[in-house]
């Protein structure tokens, strides 16, 4: 993600690497998948495998009855969003979204640029292209990503809903540099790993009898459990060992440098 970054300040518009023209499959209607809810145990499992002190310790969480959307947002929905003066509402936007909305001015997804013909093109580690419409969009900021779920009538999902619905999903190896559009429908979550984090609308808060280690090690995590969100999953560049649905990462709410997209919630 930093040299993704990095890249995209130079005016040559370099290419990291390229992987060449991936098939662009449409990922269909948004669909849903309903859980029960109900007491769940969250967190990581005691002396199975690895696990950071802030997946711990494990404890037990009601949920309500909800539905998580089968895949993520694409482009092409987001695109829509925009038309519909996403980014000129401040309805739609948290109040410290929309101070931050109009401070950097966002009038579109990190690393997205119009050019004079009315195209929106985006750059990634494989080259400046034309947006595609059925990938997933990325970096987009936590208050992005709720003013589009307000704007759809949905929410984003807590942290403890992702987890209790991804407990049992496989984790795939990475797409590549760049997430991928999510194939045919299943009927199942699609793109839970390996393409975008996904924001949560959950606070990066310690879990019920959290304790930092002592010494250097316990300021990794403890020192920073205020004022940023949590995301779950993984990303198109995330290594393997870190896609668990444990897994805890954690942003300030105004960010978009890492490859964070946006899945959405409702409840039944």
């Amino acid at each position: 993600m930093d040299v993704k970054h990095m890249l995209s300040l130079n005016p040559l518009e370099p290419c990291y690497r390229s992987e060449g023209a991936q098939p662009t499959v449409s990922g269909g209607p948004l669909g849903w998948v309903d859980f029960d809810g109900g007491l769940v145990g969250i967190g990581h499992e005691p002396n199975v495998g690895f696990g950071f002190d802030n997946e711990g310790p494990r404890h037990q969480t009601f949920l309500r009855p909800f539905r998580l959307a089968d895949r993520l947002i694409t482009c092409g929905e987001w695109l829509e969003f925009m038309a519909d003066g996403g980014y000129e509402r401040p309805e739609l936007w948290l109040s410290d979204g929309w101070h931050a909305r109009q401070s950097a001015p966002w009038t579109a997804p990190s690393y997205w640029r119009c050019e004079s013909d009315g195209e929106w093109r985006l750059h990634t580690l494989e080259g400046t292209r034309p947006v595609a419409f059925d990938e997933p969009v990325c970096h987009v900021s936590f208050y992005e990503a709720d003013a589009y779920a307000t704007w759809a009538g949905c929410r984003l999902p807590t942290e403890f809903e992702w987890e209790h619905a991804a407990r049992s999903a496989p984790v795939p190896d990475s797409v590549g540099l760049h997430p991928r559009s999510a194939g045919s429908a299943t009927g199942d979550l699609r793109q839970l790993y390996g393409h975008c984090w996904q924001w949560t609308e959950s606070a990066y808060r310690p879990y019920p009898g959290f304790r930092p280690p002592e010494g250097a090690i316990g300021e990794y995590n403890g020192k920073f459990m205020i004022n940023t969100m949590v995301l779950r999953g993984s990303c198109a560049f995330t290594p393997r060992g870190h896609a668990r649905s444990t897994y805890r990462n954690f942003f300030h709410p105004h960010t978009r440098w890492h490859l964070s997209g946006v899945r959405l919630a409702t409840d039944i």
